[in-house]
Parts: C-alpha cells; structure tokens; sequence
C-alpha cells in the first residue's frame, strides 16, 4: 500500500473506529407516529393529509410556489421534461458527470442526451464552455429555437445538476440558454436544502426536481417531487401523475396517457417527518464537511470539496479531490478503505463512456475525465456527527 493510501485510510479509521456508511438516514423524529397515523387513517395511498402537508412543507422551505410528491426523483424528472416540452428526437444537455437517471429520463421521452463539461468549481455543468461550444455547433432556427448542425436535432432542454449538493453556476448558465432559447430543467435531486445566492436550487428553471431516496437527505424510503412558479405546469405535473384522471365522483375517464406517479401516502407520512429535521440535517453535514477539511488538510496530495462561492451547500456526499498526480492511487484508497469497512466510492463513470449513451454527441469532456479520476465519495451520514 502507497503512503498516501494508508495515510487516508489511518485517518478515516480515526474519525470512524467502527466503520462508516456512505450514507444512511437517520430517523429520530415523528417518523413512527406519522406512518402509524397514516395506517390507522387507512389514507395509504396517493392521496391524503400527508401527501398534501408534504407539498406544503416543500413550497414553505424552499420557496417555490406549487410542489407535485411522486414516487421518485427519475418519474419527477420524466415528468418535468415532458411538461417543459421535449418530444422524441430532441436533444436535452446533460452533464457527463451525473448519475445515470439524468440522461435516462431524457431516453424516456424518446429525446437524445447530449453530454456537456463540467466546471471544476462547481462539479456542475460548465456555462461558459457550453456557450462556446453550442457557437461552434448550433444556430437559432427559423421556429427560433436551438439546433444542432450536425445532427438537425432541436436542443431543447438543459439539466443542470447540482453534484453532491454543490450549486451550479445558475445566473451564468441561465443567460446561455436564455440566448439560446433552451429551456432549463433542474435536477436539484441530490440538493434540497442547498442555495445559489440565497436562493433555493431548483427554482431557477422553468421546473425543478428534488430525490427523496433512501440515500438523500431526506427520504421516504422512495420519493421525490416536481416544484414549479407556474400554477399551469403544476397542474399538469399533478394530472399526469395521477393517470391523466378526470375528476369526477365515479366514472374513470383519462384524457390522455398519464403516469402513475403520485407518492403514496405512507411514504409522504415520512418524509414529512424528515422534513421537520431538515435544518438539523444541513447543519450536521455542513459540520462534518467542516471535520473532513480539518483532518484532511495538512496532508499533501488531497484536498476536500468546498462549497463554490456565492453558494451553501448541503454537503450530501462528501468528496475528497486527489492531485492530478495522485490520481492513480485512487483504485487503491477505494479497496483498503472498504476493505476496512469505510464505504467510500468513486463518482458515478462518465454517462457517454457507457455503452449505452456512447453514440450521444457531446463536448470534449477533458476536465470531466480528469476529476472522474481524481473523486473519492467518503462516508456523509448525518449520524457521523451527531452531537
């Protein structure tokens, strides 16, 4: 073992002498109550006092105006493309660096992801290099829209995401596609409780969404949500994810092909309960990025992740950078720390590197093959340091 690997290694087993998860929930507040409540109320399913307290504690934190629950954050995505209008043949822009949902939610809608690069900043998409790259390759065409050269593609959307809870460049990256009249979808997925600018992520595009996954910051177990300022997009969100269902007292009449999206409401009973503790959560793993940077910050050859400027971040994954030269240590930081029972983990591979999005256009990715090899996800459980 290199001594850098078993520097790393030493001073993790010091911070977590019993191991460490990635990532796992912590549930200490109503969650017990809130779910047996639901049970004894039989209100199970998609409807409820819950799904609807949820939607409300979601528009009350991050400030958006109209919230739709679904079962996960890839359904939200789906659904927040399709409202924003992209139709099979399009081309959505998607970072490289993201994990595979992103650009499967894009295959969903028979549209074609079109891989961008990332900024070293922000671990997000880069905005000044795509505006450059979308002058080399695409022109406004007579619809006014974006269009792609080479392929005669419309390029429709742009999925800015926010990676690891860090804040993409949004005030940059909404005056390119405001230029190019591309319409932005946030996947703030990994980011609830994260703010550009004192504004909360997922409200800087026409919709956002958030992941409730047993991973994310909250859960429920599954879960996710659509947020929106627009009460029209809102309510088709709400009817598409109920089955495209006319109301009505007894008769089931559906007006078009809708999704069975709606979050049950045992999962909202909850996530409701997580909701309640959200602050806790943002300030025990702002405290423990804080303890990664304290450890970790005299030893040569690896520096952690910080919050880009302007923004404050919820820290859900804590990553630490290894120096370029470094970087081939990085297959042997991740066996010896797992094989000690410290779950660490590289950053998801590059999605065109995947044999199913290979043939996808894309920009030269140079800064995204480099950080993909330099990334080390280290343990970000909120109960790591509970005080």
């Amino acid at each position: 073992m290199s001594k850098l690997s078993g520097e790393i290694l030493t001073r993790l087993q010091n911070m977590f002498p019993k191991g460490a998860a990635l990532h796992e929930p912590l549930f200490e507040g109503n969650e017990w109550q809130y779910v047996k409540e639901c049970i004894n109320t039989s209100w199970v399913s998609s409807r409820g006092v819950f799904v609807d307290r949820l939607e409300q504690g979601l528009i009350s934190f991050t400030g958006a105006k109209y919230a739709v629950a679904v079962i996960n954050g890839t359904s939200a995505l789906h659904l927040a493309l399709m409202i924003a209008g992209v139709e099979r043949d399009d081309e959505v822009l998607v970072p490289s660096l993201t994990f595979a949902a992103s650009a499967n939610a894009v295959s969903y809608c028979g549209a074609v992801p079109h891989f961008t690069e990332i900024c070293r900043k922000t671990l997000g998409v880069d905005p000044h290099k795509l505006d450059s790259y979308l002058s080399e390759i695409a022109e406004i065409g007579r619809n006014g829209f974006a269009r792609n050269k080479t392929t005669g593609r419309q390029i429709k959307a742009c999925i800015p995401m926010h990676t690891f809870g860090h804040p993409v460049d949004m005030e940059s990256l909404n005056r390119v596609c405001q230029k190019w009249n591309i319409v932005i979808v946030e996947d703030a997925a990994e980011s609830l409780g994260s703010f550009y600018k004192n504004r909360h992520t997922g409200l800087f595009g026409q919709l956002g969404v958030f992941s409730f996954n047993g991973n994310k910051i909250i859960t429920a177990g599954g879960g996710g949500a659509v947020v929106t300022d627009s009460e029209q997009l809102a309510a088709r969100a709400r009817h598409l994810s109920t089955t495209a269902k006319v109301s009505h007292d007894w008769e089931f009449i559906h007006d078009e092909i809708g999704y069975n999206y709606r979050l049950p409401g045992i999962n909202a009973a909850l996530a409701c309960a997580q909701l309640e503790q959200l602050p806790f959560y943002i300030a025990q793993k702002r405290k423990l990025a804080l303890t990664y940077q304290d450890v970790f910050q005299d030893l040569e050859g690896v520096s952690v992740f910080f919050e880009p400027d302007g923004c404050a971040s919820n820290y859900w994954l804590n990553v630490m950078l290894l120096d370029p030269e470094k970087a081939k240590y990085r297959q042997e930081i991740l066996i010896s720390t797992n094989a000690n029972k410290i779950m660490t983990r590289p950053a998801w591979k590059l999605l065109p590197d995947l044999k199913i999005y290979e043939m996808c256009p894309k920009m030269t990715l140079d800064v995204s093959q480099e950080l993909y090899n330099r990334i080390i996800c280290l343990p970000s459980s909120v109960k790591l340091q509970k005080s």
